[in-house]
């Protein structure tokens, strides 16, 4: 049973990540999964499966979010439809076979694999440096291995892919509101194929704590939820008229913080 204080913290983390996915592209993954592993450390909860059950949580809710974020970045015509068709197959194939790896792989390593990632993105957008402009998107092959490596990635960090398909295609040309309006619509088959390879790989593993379906638990996912589609439109909105460059340093900053304290409990074992 949560209580008060981690459903509070919850609710919170949903709001932040909800707005920081419509605000920046990048899911809010990031953000979800050192906070549910706390809320699971906290209750006593998960045990070697803690961090199978943020990452599942994380993508399970990201499902219901990148639908909110896409919904508003329509709107505004700023998707790129036929990016989402070329790359969004091989996405969905490189998430589930990812997801079902990771079955097989030690929640310790998966958390020694996040604090890695956290760091690599966050030292990327405090550098600030943006990929040089290439020769424009490839073709259907090249689009198909970028999106399968992004989506096995995505699968064992628990995130929509944001913080690699956006920098990919700015170096492929694609305009800064483009790549971020269609990373988000990226994000929802990641996030269904993510989801579903985890409910599968977890179903049946022993020490689950009630609630959890899988390696999804659903307490966590539905506050989380909650507080990411209310606020994924309002992010995506904001994302036209906020000083996007300067929020993405304080969310690498927030991101080093909540890596640095994941690194510092593996360290202290």
């Amino acid at each position: 049973m949560l209580s008060i204080e981690l459903w509070t913290a919850l609710l919170a983390c949903g709001a932040v990540a909800g707005f920081l996915a419509g605000l920046l592209g990048v899911g809010g993954g990031l953000i979800i999964v050192p906070v549910v592993l706390a809320v699971l450390s906290a209750a006593r909860l998960g045990g070697e499966h803690a961090q199978h059950l943020a990452v599942g949580t994380s993508l399970a809710v990201m499902v219901f979010t990148s639908l909110s974020s896409v919904r508003a970045h329509h709107k505004k015509g700023a998707v790129d439809w036929g990016i989402v068709r070329s790359m969004a197959p091989a996405m969905v194939a490189g998430t589930l076979l990812g997801s079902l790896i990771a079955g097989w792989i030690s929640g310790l390593a998966l958390r020694w694999f996040f604090v890695a990632y956290a760091y690599a993105v966050a030292l990327q957008m405090l550098a600030g440096r943006q990929p040089k402009g290439g020769l424009g998107m490839p073709g259907w092959a090249g689009q198909g291995a970028a999106g399968s490596i992004i989506g096995m990635i995505s699968s064992w960090v628990g995130i929509g892919g944001g913080s690699m398909s956006v920098p990919f295609m700015s170096w492929c040309n694609v305009p800064v509101h483009t790549a971020i309006a269609t990373s988000a619509a990226l994000g929802w088959p990641i996030a269904v194929s993510g989801a579903v390879g985890y409910l599968y790989s977890g179903w049946g593993a022993a020490g689950l704590p009630p609630g959890a379906v899988g390696f999804i638990y659903l307490p966590a996912m539905l506050a989380l939820m909650l507080m990411t589609v209310l606020l994924a439109p309002v992010g995506a909105k904001a994302a036209h008229r906020l000083p996007v460059p300067k929020l993405k340093k304080a969310f690498a900053a927030l991101m080093a913080a909540m890596a640095s304290e994941m690194l510092y409990s593996l360290l202290r074992g």
